[in-house]
């Protein structure tokens, strides 16, 4: 919140010196026109905001930015004018980030500017996908019917990270708690056992020797392992971040065994959808495939539509160079070639979507069957090995004293 020094004429002529808080410049405007005021003149104050929370507030969801699409499409159907909309919508957020972005909005296209070029200037809320779609909907006069396509396409994209999330997230879970057990039973459980062992008059077993020696380097270089444990993940993270790291986890990725199938379906579904939905929306191709690479979520998709849209500005097909990329499953090319004869490409794409959806969804169910076992089967023996390690010493005493 900011604190703002203005200069405007009242509903009477009369000319206003004053300040007043806000979030900006522009929601500022917006509430002194409501008042019936004219400005002429309005800069920060400098040093008058005060302390502000606003790092601590949560982003945007894309859940709230699906509904924020769904219920100004119904108002907008219903005849309600698009300022109102914006202002019933900014009154009920409960997100205060969203509230004020939504206010920010209102008070751009209050300006003179157009819904879709206000919704531009936030690209971490509103992607260039729901900014192009909008600007169809300005252009056709179908704003109502592209924002209930972009609201099914937005909950048809949540539902699918939301699978491929839950698949991931169990065995990254379960290896994350099962790690920290074996840690913490090498590092202050192990040590307590050591004193017993070096007080037997046997020779430890090799596979107790291997764990102490882990135990005792655990120990000492305790300042070296664990930020190493731990910092070792981030920087893989930060380093799939950059373009070379990107290029590399995507490629890697669609490699991988079991979970890779199941990465190239999500990619196909993601990138039918996408592109059904623009050229359903009256997107020219050429736009829509520019937009869809920008979405695409992975470097090794985008390349391949990129070259197509290359290919397509030169006069070939669409399912040519997708199939020239070997990206693509030969069904989805065909599928599309046939849209492609027939004119209906939109309708073509939206089925594939529907059928790798299902896909996908067969793939998470089969991945999770398979996954859990094997979890359950790599701690057994990680925890068992260590249980074993231990008490070998133990039970080789005792079969000495029986002899």
């Amino acid at each position: 919140m900011a604190t703002y020094t203005y200069k405007a004429r009242n509903w009477d002529g009369k000319m206003v010196n004053a300040e007043m808080d806000g979030e900006s410049k522009e929601v500022c405007i917006a509430k002194l026109r409501e008042k019936g005021y004219f400005v002429t003149n309005i800069t920060e104050k400098k040093g008058g905001a005060g302390f502000s929370l606003s790092f601590l507030e949560r982003g945007v969801s894309s859940q709230e930015v699906c509904i924020f699409a769904r219920q100004f499409a119904t108002m907008i159907g219903s005849g309600v004018p698009l300022v109102r909309c914006l202002t019933i919508l900014q009154q009920q957020a409960e997100n205060p980030a969203f509230k004020r972005i939504i206010t920010q909005i209102r008070a751009d296209v209050e300006g003179g500017a157009t819904f879709s070029k206000a919704l531009e200037k936030h690209p971490k809320v509103f992607s260039d996908l729901f900014c192009n779609l909008v600007k169809a909907g300005e252009i056709g006069g179908i704003l109502d019917q592209i924002l209930n396509r972009l609201a099914d396409y937005l909950e048809n994209s949540e539902n699918l990270r939301s699978k491929v999330k839950g698949a991931l997230t169990y065995p990254v879970v379960v290896f994350s708690i099962a790690g920290l057990v074996v840690i913490a039973l090498v590092m202050f459980v192990l040590p307590q056992f050591k004193e017993i062992f070096m007080g037997m008059k046997v020779e430890l077993p090799i596979a107790t020797q291997i764990l102490l020696g882990t135990s005792d380097f655990m120990v000492n270089w305790w300042f070296v392992v664990l930020p190493t444990l731990f910092g070792v993940p981030f920087l893989l993270m930060n380093f799939f971040t950059t373009k070379v790291g990107a290029r590399l986890f995507d490629t890697q990725i669609l490699k991988a065994p079991g979970i890779g199938m199941m990465m190239r379906k999500v990619a196909v579904a993601k990138f039918t959808r996408t592109l059904g939905t623009l050229i359903a929306s009256g997107v020219p191709i050429l736009q829509a495939l520019e937009v869809t690479a920008q979405t695409a979520g992975n470097i090794v998709i985008a390349e391949a539509v990129d070259k197509t849209r290359v290919s397509i500005r030169e006069g070939e097909s669409i399912a040519e160079p997708l199939k020239e990329s070997k990206v693509f499953p030969p069904m989805v090319v065909q599928m599309i070639a046939v849209g492609e004869e027939t004119g209906e490409l939109d309708k073509m794409l939206s089925k594939i979507a529907d059928f790798y959806d299902t896909e996908v969804d067969n793939a998470v169910k089969g991945l999770t069957s398979i996954i859990e076992p094997i979890v359950i089967v790599f701690m057994g023996l990680i925890i068992g090995g260590i249980v074993l390690a231990v008490f070998m010493p133990m039970l080789k005493l005792v079969n000495a004293a029986d002899g």
